[in-house]
């Protein structure tokens, strides 16, 4: 069950249930069940907090996830900055929707199991990310 959180912004998220089908194909098609997942939208300095907090990290960042998956079952936190988002948007010059749903799947994959501190790592994840954002454009 994927669960939506609004912190410290008015950023309004729509398509949750094509979101939720979305997320669901993807942890089945990497052979994982969806369990209890938090995607928490805030700002930039929300998530710096937690970055501060829970991690010892000074930055700003797009995205932390926090793992609680037990076997099969992915469970987690996704907390997703929104402004990281709309500046990486425009940065990388895509639309915001297309970066955020990047955002969302690239949590997604870490918990999973994909990691992304090598070169190597970065590439898998990448094409993982692309190969899902195609599908769910397909699936809109």
């Amino acid at each position: 069950m994927v669960s939506y959180f609004f912190e410290d912004t008015d950023f309004k998220f729509k398509n949750r249930r094509l979101n939720n089908m979305w997320l669901k194909m993807v942890a089945e098609s990497e052979i994982k069940k969806l369990g209890a997942l938090s995607i928490i939208f805030c700002s930039d300095n929300y998530i710096l907090d937690i970055n501060q907090r829970y991690l010892q990290h000074d930055y700003f960042t797009d995205i932390i996830t926090f793992d609680y998956c037990e076997g099969n079952t992915l469970s987690g936190d996704l907390f997703i900055s929104v402004d990281s988002v709309r500046e990486n948007s425009i940065f990388y010059n895509v639309d915001f929707e297309t970066e955020l749903n990047r955002v969302i799947v690239h949590g997604l994959l870490h918990l999973i199991g994909y990691d992304d501190h090598t070169e190597d790592d970065i590439k898998v994840m990448r094409g993982k990310e692309n190969y899902y954002l195609d599908i769910r454009t397909k699936l809109a």
